[in-house]
């Protein structure tokens, strides 16, 4: 009966709504609230820009592919990448041909040399847009490992601060210690709501990124496999 007479005191007097809980909490826990609600509004601001990204960079190497292998000379298509800023494999591609037509200018004799040269200009493509599709998806595995901790450092200040209010009102009564412990588990399910959608995110965004690299570097070693024989066929005449 104690128990039942408890519960109907806390009814009346205390508000246990979400806003309300967060307005009584120690300004300990507010701190983890608001820190975790920060990350959790941009690690989903994170997540709609990546998905974005990579649905323009897939459309956009698919274009690129089906001009690139249409028969099209490469010359015409440098022209052509070079009058706007390229991404993903244009990129590649006008990293390539710029150097590519910096040695023939300077009547690069050396073939080792110039198939060097070019592997690296490659390489180098390749690290700018793998460094760009990757960016700022460190903050989500951040975010994914580090929320719900900082949440339990949320709930245990609360439940610190629940028995704090025990020992000084020297009562168990429900009324002393509902809004402590709701506030402590409010901490909780706020750092799980910004770890778990950073966490699939980051998944999900990372495999994403991962196939988009793999084309660059498919793309890389075929062109270079390209203008490796152009460079041989030039040797031989």
């Amino acid at each position: 009966m104690d128990a039942v007479n408890a519960v109907g005191t806390v009814a009346p007097h205390a508000d246990l709504s979400l806003f309300a809980l967060f307005l009584q909490a120690d300004i300990i826990v507010k701190a983890v609230m608001l820190g975790l609600l920060a990350a959790s509004i941009w690690s989903w601001a994170i997540i709609v820009d990546k998905s974005l990204l990579y649905g323009r960079a897939k459309a956009e190497m698919n274009r690129f592919e089906r001009i690139f292998w249409s028969g099209q000379s490469l010359e015409d298509l440098y022209q052509d990448m070079a009058e706007r800023p390229p991404m993903g494999l244009g990129a590649v591609f006008v990293a390539a041909m710029k150097e590519w037509k910096r040695s023939h200018e300077q009547n690069a004799a050396s073939f080792m040399g110039v198939q060097g040269r070019l592997d690296k200009v490659l390489d180098v493509a390749i690290s700018r847009e793998s460094e760009a599709l990757e960016k700022r998806l460190g903050f989500l595995a951040t975010v994914a490992s580090s929320s719900p901790f900082i949440g339990l450092f949320g709930t245990v200040w609360g439940i610190m601060n629940a028995f704090t209010a025990i020992s000084a009102a020297a009562s168990t009564n429900l009324t002393v210690v509902a809004g402590p412990i709701a506030e402590a588990l409010f901490a909780t399910a706020i750092g799980l709501l910004a770890a778990i959608p950073a966490v699939i995110a980051y998944n999900k965004l990372s495999s994403d990124a991962n196939k988009l690299i793999s084309r660059l570097d498919g793309f890389a070693d075929e062109f270079s496999t390209i203008l490796s024989r152009q460079l041989e066929a030039r040797g031989a005449r």
